[in-house]
């Protein structure tokens, strides 16, 4: 058991390590491991630390994000996490591109879900120009209807097609790393690391934001973890979705359950800790990992996805709103100026936040 003088320095390290990154320091590959190898007696005052960086760039500030899946299996990548993956035998609907109402229906849902943004996501390799032009047609009536900020999560693009979508209002594109260069073979055969790569260069150089993160969870080792949360960093990443791994049956990583809440928690604190200024979202599986430490969560990351995944179901969104005001955070909705009058209330929408469309 840790003696009484331990835990006070185990508190001391965190947040003079903290006082070290305000002053200008960059988190060390060492200091990475250590916090993912913390003990679990340090984890609060890991978090206390933590909740400083958080709370000095982003306040008791929650973004909400709200996700569409538009395009759903059909996909030629072989992704071992993926339930839309070619080759797996999962329960899932499986549909081609939906049609431009049903996305601005999914824009609604977004409002009636209290999020700033909506990200709109389709399977596959990449899209055909075709996809992108109908993408694009649909974002210019989202933003002139509902004035969301918008991220599209369509797999690899090329430049031409980056400029397009940036030309038509998208305001990110969502493209994770998901693991780091060394175990990225491991999960994906069909596509490399270095393409990924040159998708988020092309977004960036079209001038869209980036968003990219990681799936936590899927058999990588510490050292990858910080390996990759030193890449966003580098990249210079607008926002980094944390997902902790949800196996689902029929997928190759199906039995692969090797997290608790509190490495999710550890995990939580090193993207924090490693790129202060970047939007932290928790995302896919915290419901299955965090379980009842989720609101700990919050006291790193400031924004999480509300109401359902691509292809799982995550809990009601007046769940996640009960939540957010137990910490006594507050929920953000500013949307662009460009909104037209006569965008609809939230609270006139909220009663059908949780539906499926």
């Amino acid at each position: 058991m840790m003696s009484v003088g331990n835990e006070s320095k185990s508190r001391r390290d965190w947040h003079e390590l903290v006082d070290r990154l305000f002053a200008g320091h960059r988190l060390t590959a060492a200091e990475g491991l250590s916090i993912l190898r913390s003990d679990d007696v340090e984890l609060l005052d890991l978090l206390a630390a933590t909740y400083r960086v958080r709370r000095r760039h982003f306040g008791h500030q929650v973004q909400l994000y709200y996700l569409k899946n538009a395009k759903s299996g059909l996909c030629p990548e072989d992704c071992g996490y993926c339930s839309q993956a070619k080759g797996v035998e999962t329960e899932i609907q499986r549909y081609a591109w939906l049609n431009e109402a049903r996305l601005l229906e999914g824009a609604e849902q977004a409002v009636a879900s209290q999020a700033r943004t909506y990200c709109i996501v389709a399977s596959g390799r990449g899209p055909s120009n075709r996809e992108v032009d109908h993408v694009a047609s649909a974002v210019a009536k989202i933003k002139e209807k509902y004035g969301l900020h918008i991220c599209c999560c369509l797999g690899l693009l090329t430049p031409e097609q980056a400029t397009t979508l940036k030309a038509a209002g998208v305001d990110r594109i969502n493209h994770n790393l998901n693991t780091s260069r060394e175990f990225y073979p491991e999960i994906c055969s069909t596509h490399t690391y270095d393409d990924r790569l040159a998708t988020l260069k092309a977004c960036r150089d079209a001038g869209l934001e980036l968003c990219s993160g990681l799936i936590v969870g899927m058999g990588e080792t510490d050292e990858d973890l910080v390996q990759v949360a030193f890449e966003l960093r580098d990249l210079k990443v607008h926002s980094t979705p944390v997902n902790f791994l949800h196996a689902i049956d029929g997928t190759p990583l199906e039995r692969t359950h090797e997290l608790n809440p509190r490495d999710c928690l550890r995990a939580l604190c090193l993207f924090r800790l490693s790129n202060p200024t970047a939007e932290l979202r928790i995302s896919g599986g915290r419901e299955v990992n965090l379980r009842s430490l989720q609101p700990l969560g919050l006291y790193a990351a400031n924004s999480m996805f509300v109401s359902d995944y691509l292809t799982t179901r995550g809990q009601p969104a007046e769940d996640d709103f009960q939540m957010v005001r137990d910490l006594g955070f507050e929920i953000v909705i500013t949307h662009n100026d460009t909104a037209a009058a006569g965008v609809p209330d939230p609270a006139e929408l909220v009663g059908t936040a949780a539906e499926s469309l």
